[in-house]
């Protein structure tokens, strides 16, 4: 049967111990913290949630004011037309500045903004942990004008109010991807608690763009998109279309603009790479 010896520092035996008699110590391990769940809201996004919601009570008002409101708030290319020098749109001039952003805040019926919703829960909660209260509503309004300026570009002629929160959404799903498949991030098979799963260092947008997750999220997005039209939406006087200009828009401003916003410094094994391929 084996016997544990101890030694003096000259490595000579004092006393031989029988192992049965040893106690059997465990270290005490520190207790693991709860994992908390991916869907956990943060209260940036439960305000911009909210906020949504209550803009969208205009239904309940007269059909005559709840389209009036549209019209002041929502984001008409027309307005900008220099041929039209006399005509004249509801909100007048100051309507040219502020729409580029509230029409972002108007939704046609509950389909419309129960899309734009549920897009918001996994990206735009990992995006408002990262950056904070301030950081994600100048976000959400630089997209949103991101995207009001691709579609007037696009279409400059058209007279239909265009409404939805879809380009912001679509900036807010590019900007969490430059993250989302990071080891411990949220769309990772190791990721930690939600607050440590938004914060993990961003990859740089070479490495992103290489990434095959992140092509294949890419794949899968516009195809959403292109089959079932979801998102920002332009109500005309006879139909109804899907203003994907708008979409693209703002998914290329939270691609590109991430950087400009992200308060995680880098990892120190991307800086090389973030310094000579990422200028964003």
């Amino acid at each position: 049967m084996g016997r544990i010896v101890r030694f003096h520092r000259d490595c000579s035996p004092l006393e031989s111990i029988p192992e049965e008699s040893v106690p059997e110590v465990l270290p005490e391990l520190p207790p693991q913290p709860p994992r908390e769940p991916l869907l956990t809201l943060p209260g940036a996004l439960i305000g911009y949630i909210l906020l949504l919601a209550i803009i969208h009570l205009r239904v309940l008002l007269p059909p005559d004011l709840a389209n009036w409101t549209v019209e002041v708030f929502g984001f008409i290319p027309k307005r900008y037309d220099s041929t039209l020098l006399t005509a004249a749109f509801a909100g007048g001039e100051g309507a040219k500045f502020w729409t580029f952003v509230t029409y972002s805040l108007l939704h046609a019926n509950l389909t419309h903004i129960g899309f734009n919703v549920l897009w918001l829960l996994p990206f735009g909660s990992a995006l408002a942990r990262r950056f904070g209260a301030v950081r994600f509503f100048v976000f959400m309004a630089v997209t949103a004008a991101a995207g009001a300026l691709a579609y007037l570009i696009a279409d400059e002629h058209d007279l239909a109010p265009m409404i939805g929160a879809s380009a912001s959404v679509s900036g807010a799903m590019a900007a969490a991807i430059r993250f989302a498949f990071v080891q411990g991030s949220f769309l990772s098979f190791s990721r930690g608690d939600a607050d440590a799963a938004a914060k993990v260092p961003a990859q740089s947008l070479w490495r992103a763009l290489h990434d095959r997750r992140v092509l294949a999220f890419l794949a899968v997005w516009f195809g959403v998109n292109i089959i079932f039209g979801i998102g920002s939406i332009g109500i005309g006087i006879e139909d109804v279309k899907v203003a994907w200009q708008a979409h693209i828009g703002g998914f290329l401003a939270g691609l590109l603009l991430f950087s400009l916003f992200d308060p995680v410094p880098r990892a120190s094994t991307h800086v090389a790479d973030a310094s000579s391929t990422d200028q964003v």
